[in-house]
């Protein structure tokens, strides 16, 4: 079974770009433009990764991990931040939210992301 991939990305661009990598490549991808409205999609698909954007509207991506992790079902989802903001200027909450990688995307191509989609998901 592939699998199964949320984007949580407010750029409707770069959220369809990687969607079409990865479902290229055989994962069930779905998005979502918010914090927000990604809980409730991760809720109803139970993702085994979310590539996850910080800075969003309505709710950003540390709030809504934050909130997600208070969840028993989703402790082991594994998680990728995918922001423009470097590591230095990331809230500090981020460290204990259980981030397997932090990813600035105007320093990966698509293909670049994917390995390390497939690495997080050892999947080789």
């Amino acid at each position: 079974m592939p699998a199964k991939i949320a984007i949580i990305e407010d750029d409707q661009a770069i959220s369809e770009m990687y969607r079409f990598k990865l479902e290229a490549s055989g994962y069930v991808v779905e998005t979502a433009p918010n914090g927000k409205l990604g809980l409730t999609l991760i809720e109803q698909m139970r993702p085994d990764l979310l590539l996850l954007d910080i800075r969003m509207p309505e709710m950003g991506g540390d709030d809504m991990l934050k909130k997600l992790r208070e969840c028993d079902w989703a402790a082991d989802i594994k998680v990728i931040v995918l922001t423009n903001i470097s590591r230095d200027e990331a809230p500090s909450v981020l460290r204990f939210l259980g981030v397997d990688r932090y990813i600035v995307k105007a320093h990966h191509t698509p293909a670049q992301v994917e390995d390390i989609v497939r690495e997080v998901l050892h999947i080789h």
